[in-house]
């Protein structure tokens, strides 16, 4: 979505009543449960070719258990912007969580497609993920412009990190998924410096350490369900 179309989009919300703009954001969420959400960027890694590597059973459960960990990660990302955007009062900084949001539901389709190439299915949880999630954002739009950057910063540090760590641990063969972790990788990074480059603030390391063990949860949890 380009900045032409968040302007659009941030002045309609500031317009709405708070219950047309929470029914929005439902229907929002519906959407991006269900995997029917539009996304602007193509998939990184083009059609299937008839000389793609052929993953053994392990590897293609392995591939796949991490590329559902990446969908919830994106969901939850995408959960917590919209979350914040929605009580952010400052036009720029709701901008740049929406632009954010905006680039996660492309990260959102290239994970639910590379997990019908490997015939798996996302969590079942994913729900509950964007609930806690929104709310988290909702909770964090309360702390303030800096805090709210930090926040956005301090998750997509906690994302990089766990895509590189997914890097590491693909099947080397595995070049689909290789490509489309990386380019989310160097999309998040995108991220985590326009946060801090608008004036993030560090977050107190308690929160970044209860930030870091929801996350093990979620991707523990993810892997499996």
């Amino acid at each position: 979505m380009d900045n032409t179309a968040h302007s659009h989009a941030t002045r309609w919300q500031r317009r709405q009543g708070p219950l047309d703009a929470l029914l929005a954001e439902a229907g929002r969420a519906l959407q991006v449960l269900d995997g029917t959400v539009a996304h602007d960027r193509a998939y990184p890694v083009g059609p299937v070719q008839a000389d793609d590597p052929v993953l053994s059973d392990a590897e293609s459960r392995h591939a796949a258990g991490l590329m559902r960990v990446n969908h919830v990660g994106e969901i939850c990302a995408q959960a917590l912007y919209r979350g914040q955007a929605l009580l952010c009062r400052d036009e720029r900084i709701r901008g740049v969580l929406l632009q954010a949001a905006a680039e996660e539901v492309d990260h959102l389709a290239w994970c639910r497609r590379r997990l019908d190439e490997l015939h798996d299915r996302p969590s079942l949880l994913n729900p509950l993920w964007y609930a806690g999630s929104f709310g988290l954002g909702l909770l964090a739009s309360r702390a303030g412009i800096p805090y709210n950057l930090g926040f956005m910063a301090e998750t997509e540090r906690q994302v990089e990190e766990h895509l590189d760590g997914h890097l590491t641990t693909l099947p080397d063969q595995d070049r689909r998924s290789r490509q489309v972790v990386t380019q989310m990788r160097d999309d998040e990074i995108g991220h985590r410096t326009t946060a801090e480059n608008q004036g993030a603030a560090p977050l107190p390391t308690l929160v970044r350490g209860a930030m870091r063990l929801m996350s093990r949860i979620m991707t523990t949890t993810a892997y499996r369900i």
